[in-house]
């Protein structure tokens, strides 16, 4: 097996999936977050006309996984990849998977149509076979896959974190703090971090110093992914740069996805730097004894913040950790030029 092609491979069709998916998440997280922040409380308006721009905004922040899983099973398998590759990520998005179990969809979607496609089919279905018999079946193998196979573990997964979680009360303020702001970063909206940022939301009426951390937490992987494009541009492509804008916005507002572009077209870089990012700015809170009195993060909910220095010092500190540990980590961008010729040929729908 040729590895240095693999990798290439995998990297192409992971950028073609991220490169879709990148306007979704700053247009729906663009519109959100103003929902929030015009909002007369630090949460998602309910009423009036902020209700509907906030519904808006969801819409591209529920559509961007199975969009990224959807581009990535047409990038390995063509067009009868892209229904099986969308709806598989749907799926892992429902059963809690996040934007990982999305990216993992797609290349199962791809990689089963792929070999679908190698099925000699008689003449007389060869016309069928794009738009029907490679979807339906792909679909249901990698539908099923998802529902059957991941779906529980994931589903476990949870309720164990949630448990051990609700044990480690006596272990020490830093140790916490670097486990609840690791956990929050991780998958950025995913399952490890909806068990991280519940478990201080739910607390927040006895113990809210856990949302004085968890709310730096959250902020610190978008904002601090938009600080590293502007402190090192030459280490990301257009669309990153682009993205970067967005995730400072998204950032401040607390919407912890706005780090996902990143993270997806580099996982092995973005997703430790901004973990150790948060861990440090989530320390810094606690040990401030900062109280967050609202279930929600970011620059945002400053009104209703006790100890409002160490929060923000939090805010700072961990987002210059993530950006200067992920500008140290990555090397000069050289995809822009080829990225630019590969979507344009994704996005030629031709007849398989």
């Amino acid at each position: 097996m040729n590895w240095k092609k693999s990798l290439s491979d995998l990297k192409r069709h992971t950028l073609t999936g991220t490169s879709h998916m990148i306007p979704f998440i700053v247009a729906g997280g663009i519109l959100f977050s103003l929902s929030v922040m015009l909002n007369d409380v630090p949460a998602t308006p309910t009423e009036g006309w902020l209700a509907g721009l906030a519904q808006i905004g969801l819409a591209g922040l529920t559509l961007f996984i199975p969009v990224l899983g959807g581009y990535i099973a047409y990038s390995i398998a063509d067009k009868p990849g892209l229904a099986p590759g969308m709806l598989g990520a749907y799926l892992a998005k429902e059963v809690g998977a996040g934007f990982l179990g999305g990216m993992i969809a797609g290349y199962i979607a791809g990689v089963v149509v792929k070999q679908l496609k190698r099925i000699k089919l008689p003449t007389s279905l060869k016309s069928l076979g794009s738009i029907f018999l490679y979807p339906l079946f792909g679909t249901l193998i990698t539908g099923g896959i998802i529902i059957w196979v991941i779906g529980a573990p994931i589903a476990a997964l949870m309720t164990g974190l949630t448990d051990w979680l609700a044990g480690l009360g006596d272990i020490g303020k830093v140790p916490l703090a670097t486990i609840l702001g690791s956990m929050t970063a991780f998958d950025m909206g995913g399952p490890i971090n909806k068990v991280a940022t519940l478990f201080a939301q739910t607390q927040v009426d006895t113990l809210p110093y856990l949302m004085g951390g968890v709310g730096v937490a959250i902020c610190t992987p978008p904002i601090g992914m938009g600080l590293a494009t502007l402190l090192a541009p030459k280490k990301y492509n257009t669309e990153e740069k682009e993205a970067g804008k967005g995730a400072l916005l998204m950032g401040c507002v607390g919407i912890t996805e706005g780090a996902i572009p990143f993270a997806a077209n580099d996982p092995l870089r973005v997703i430790p730097s901004i973990m150790v990012g948060a861990a440090v700015g989530n320390i810094i809170p606690f040990l401030f004894g900062v109280l967050n009195h609202a279930p929600w993060g970011g620059l945002i909910v400053l009104p209703v913040v006790e100890g409002k220095l160490g929060y923000i010092i939090g805010i700072v500190v961990g987002s210059l950790v993530t950006a200067i540990m992920v500008n140290l980590l990555k090397k000069t961008n050289k995809d822009s030029e080829v990225k630019v010729e590969e979507e344009d040929f994704d996005l030629e729908f031709e007849e398989v």
